[in-house]
């Protein structure tokens, strides 16, 4: 080396791994045998990205780059015979993405050091790498929790004859995880076909795009394990485990050059069916107590029923002052003379409930006449919107929803002329009276 005798960079602690926000410092140190002339030395950190379409290319066609800066750290002078030091500090941007090396295309961090001489002499420079771990939190990912499931359905043709099909259906039982965890696949596999099947396998797979202008997708096996095989006629169940090695994560946040996307492959030899199960790989496992919460909520319509389903045996038939109620009937008008039964229609049904019908009943249990009768389903008021007459207050809370009446197809008048629907079983027309009411007059007649 000349004069030079030592040219290094020291970062302090040692410390080779650092976290986006992060400051990085250390000390240059040059020892030189005898004096040395120069202009300047200076110390550089930069980090970028650069992808090619050639494997194992260095002669990037596209960059990208995160930052750089340089400092001063002597001026112009002269190095008398010894050693020296000189420290440098640099601050990490918080947006700067996780460091990666693949076959098309890197993110790389490093740390060098010049030394700028006169003209004509020879100038030196030296670097050191570094590198970046932006941390995943899986729990911060969407759409992150529950199991990753998929189904597939291929014709099993053998010497050119279709002999049957094979359903495949297969699941995770996550959607995310950090290295070292176990993937749990289970298998399902149906041969509807008259020959044996091919092994089975699971393999874990990353698919690495790089976003040239004719983007490169690098996909290759982490792991993989094999299964036996699947009789005709028969329907096996098989469960593997895939343990996972140190691995990139899923996301480069901050890269728009390079993606990375993990996937379960399950497959069959023979016939040629495979199915693929997306998953994320991440530094902060998914918490289980916040999976559990999440399982155990209620969706809104299932709320409504856990509250009418825990409401005691014994609770009023009335409903309460928040729930709708119904206008006052008017008083019935009187009826024309009544017809010889010969004359009326076999097919004729009220469009009033009967008269031992109470508004706010329906919401109680049913009686022991009707005990093998079809329950009322609990229902949304917006439901019956579109019925004359009918009022919802507009501070209605879920827990007011009422119950749909027994044969409420006979209290409301069907719309546009449409013919009514059928009641519940048991409510026939043969249950209601045939004749019409007297009047008041006749009935004081008679």
């Amino acid at each position: 080396m000349g004069k030079l005798q030592e040219f290094e960079i020291e970062l302090d602690k040692n410390k080779v791994v650092y976290a986006p926000g992060e400051s990085i410092s250390g000390t240059v140190r040059v020892k030189v045998n005898q004096s040395l002339q120069c202009k300047a030395i200076k110390v550089n950190c930069n980090g970028f990205c650069g992808i090619t379409t050639k494997e194992n290319d260095t002669a990037w066609t596209q960059e990208e780059q995160y930052f750089n800066s340089t400092v001063s750290v002597a001026d112009k002078g002269t190095l008398k015979q010894g050693e020296h030091v000189f420290p440098f500090k640099f601050l990490i941007p918080a947006t700067a993405p996780t460091s990666f090396e693949g076959n098309y295309g890197r993110i790389i961090y490093r740390v060098r050091a010049f030394i700028d001489t006169p003209r004509f002499a020879k100038d030196y420079n030296t670097e050191k790498p570094f590198y970046l771990l932006s941390i995943l939190n899986l729990n911060e990912v969407p759409d992150i929790w529950g199991v990753s499931s998929s189904a597939v359905t291929q014709q099993f043709t053998y010497m050119l004859v279709k002999t049957g099909t094979v359903v495949l259906k297969a699941q995770t039982d996550m959607k995310g995880y950090t290295p070292g965890q176990v993937i749990q696949v289970t298998a399902n596999i149906h041969n509807q076909s008259t020959k044996t099947s091919g092994h089975m396998a699971a393999s874990l797979m990353q698919r690495v795009t790089y976003e040239t202008k004719r983007p490169v997708h690098d996909v290759k096996t982490i792991a993989e394990v094999e299964g036996g095989t699947v009789k005709a006629g028969r329907e096996v169940e098989w469960k593997e485990q895939i343990i996972i090695p140190p691995l990139p994560q899923s996301s480069l946040a901050g890269c728009e050059l390079i993606k990375i996307e993990y996937y379960v492959k399950v497959s069959l030899k023979s016939p040629d069916i495979m199915l693929t199960l997306p998953i994320h790989i991440g530094n902060v496992s998914l918490d289980k107590k916040r999976q559990s919460t999440k399982k155990e909520a209620f969706p809104p319509t299932e709320a409504v029923a856990a509250l009418d389903a825990s409401a005691p045996a014994s609770a009023p038939a009335s409903a309460p002052a928040s729930s709708p109620m119904l206008p006052p009937r008017p008083a019935p008008k009187p009826a024309p003379r009544p017809t010889p039964r010969s004359r009326m229609s076999s097919h004729s049904s009220p469009s009033a409930p009967p008269a031992e019908y109470q508004p706010g009943a329906e919401g109680g249990n049913m009686s022991e006449d009707f005990s093998n009768k079809r329950q009322s389903q609990l229902v949304s008021p917006n439901a019956f919107s579109y019925a004359p007459g009918l009022f919802f207050p507009q501070n209605q809370q879920p827990n007011g929803v009422a119950a749909a009446p027994r044969g409420s197809t006979g209290l409301y008048p069907p719309l546009n002329g449409a013919s009514p629907m059928p009641g519940p079983p048991g409510y026939g027309a043969s249950s209601y009276p045939q004749d019409a009411p007297p009047s008041y007059d006749e009935s004081c007649n008679t």
